[in-house]
């Protein structure tokens, strides 16, 4: 009996989920795409076979459903773009309009997960800042930023809105140098989901960033939440032969990336 999981299925789902980004590629954003019916008879598969493809994309934000209208092309994504850490510019800016919504503006004091990370005392206060994020008016992302209050003792959320790094750099003298980002995979939590506009569990990118100024001190600590469905990161790989006799780096073991999505 064939659970789905034989190799002779998973061809075949495969098959028919590139015909399936290939009509999306093929359209616009809003645009129809035949119903689960007309396609399985097209490609002569299952509906459960069909209706799994269909899933998949739904869920990494290729299409969409809409009950009792039927399935269309999603908006774009928003792409990112990081570059080399070598590279003496920042990340280039993602596409469309970005506007944030501060949810919590405050006072805490560190304790000791992110006490480690801006290298300061378990006891040190901190500005915390949650908000949200949009794009041309939806929402995005989550955001959950951490900053030394010794670093900002007057920043407003209006002076955040207008750019942490030009405040730091103007009021303060700081001027921001580098910063170590990771991104993997994850869920979003039901109140996440809630901000978010999306179903709970909803697949979304962890961005976990520590920023540091040109004395490699730590000043700022961000975690963000981005919608799966809605944003991508793009990474240009370098991957050509060194001036000297040493062998091109290997692309997938040893190339060293950070970007921001300020």
């Amino acid at each position: 009996m064939d659970d789905g999981r034989s190799p002779k299925t998973a061809l075949k789902r495969e098959r028919v989920r590139a015909y399936l980004l290939t009509l999306v590629e093929e359209r616009r954003p809003g645009d129809a795409i035949p119903s689960e019916r007309t396609l399985s008879a097209e490609l002569g598969v299952s509906r459960p076979t069909l209706r799994a493809a269909v899933d998949e994309l739904v869920a990494t934000g290729r299409l969409v459903r809409e009950h009792g209208r039927g399935m269309f092309v999603a908006p774009a994504k928003v792409t990112q773009e990081l570059v080399a850490e070598s590279h003496p510019a920042a990340a280039p800016p993602a596409p469309g309009t970005w506007t944030s919504r501060v949810l919590e503006f405050r006072t805490v004091t560190a304790g000791a997960r992110i006490g480690r990370r801006l290298k300061v005392s378990p006891a040190a206060e901190l500005v915390h800042v949650a908000r949200l994020r949009f794009v041309d008016g939806a929402p995005i992302a989550l955001e959950y930023l951490h900053i030394p209050a010794e670093l900002v003792p007057s920043l407003t959320p209006e002076q955040l809105e207008a750019g942490l790094y030009l405040h730091l750099r103007e009021e303060r003298k700081v001027v921001i140098a580098q910063a170590v980002q990771s991104i993997e995979p994850t869920v979003l939590s039901e109140d996440e989901a809630g901000l978010l506009g999306v179903p709970v569990l909803s697949p979304a990118l962890l961005f976990d960033r520590v920023t540091c100024d040109s004395a490699g001190r730590p000043v700022e600590y961000v975690r963000s939440l981005y919608r799966g469905d809605r944003y991508r990161i793009v990474s240009r790989l370098a991957l050509g032969p060194a001036s000297d006799d040493r062998p091109a780096p290997d692309a997938s073991r040893a190339a060293s990336w950070w970007g921001t999505v300020e």
